[in-house]
């Protein structure tokens, strides 16, 4: 345990003495508070969050949410304070802490209800991590505390600089089009963000009258998810 632990303060403390993994911070820090700041302020003012039919699954659950009161603005004003915080150089770890929870809890709950921006999300979560990474020699302290192992002294960086990490960022790219590409063929059938986006997938699936059954049961209907799946299995039983 301890050689692992070694050897990656080794690796962090190159990272961190690179401007190129630096650059990539500040560019995670910006776009993960630009991600929040529209969506807190909605909900904040007590306004419906998102334009999702109510009887899209997605946009059932935002529904029950915008009618919990208090606690809808509860949750506009956490996303809101994350944001800000990770805005902030000496405060960003904080906002990086804060968000993870809720970009996590929001991925969940994109993958479960088939959400189509479920790439999105991940890329957040995964930058969410990035910056958690970032921080590793703040956190180190407390992970120490609770893996009951020792950290290395701290090492004493050089100034910024270093070349372009290709390896690196080529492996960022690689990880982004997995994501686009993963989530392309993970649900063989998806309940689209209206009626007609629903609809338009029927023509290119594997049982477009399956599919069909699907996006009716979803939007006409208005049943939950999961007897939709149910129906739409049945469907392509029928229909073979």
């Amino acid at each position: 345990m301890k050689n692992i632990a070694i050897r990656f303060e080794q690796l962090y403390n190159q990272a961190k003495g690179n401007k190129w993994f630096y650059y990539f911070a500040i560019f995670c820090r910006i776009t993960l508070a630009l991600g929040f700041i529209p969506s807190s302020i909605v909900k904040i003012m007590g306004e419906r969050f998102t334009g999702l039919p109510a009887n899209n699954p997605l946009g059932h659950y935002f529904d029950a949410l915008h009618l919990t009161g208090y606690y809808y603005t509860f949750i506009g004003i956490t996303q809101l304070t994350a944001a800000l915080l990770l805005l902030i150089p000496r405060t960003a770890l904080l906002g990086a802490l804060m968000y993870f929870p809720i970009i996590l809890n929001i991925g969940i709950l994109a993958y479960a209800l088939r959400f189509e921006g479920t790439r999105i999300i991940t890329m957040m979560l995964l930058a969410n991590l990035y910056l958690l990474y970032w921080d590793y020699d703040r956190l180190k302290y407390c992970l120490s505390a609770i893996l009951s192992y020792a950290y290395p002294n701290k090492v004493k960086r050089k100034p910024r600089g270093g070349s372009f990490p290709l390896l690196f960022f080529g492996c960022v790219l690689t990880t982004v089009a997995a994501v686009i590409v993963v989530n392309r063929f993970l649900y063989e059938v998806r309940p689209g963000n209206s009626q007609l986006e629903c609809t338009n997938a029927c023509a290119g699936s594997n049982d477009p009258e399956a599919y069909a059954v699907f996006c009716n049961c979803i939007y006409k209907q208005g049943k939950p998810l999961d007897a939709c799946l149910e129906r739409y299995e049945s469907a392509k039983k029928s229909t073979r």
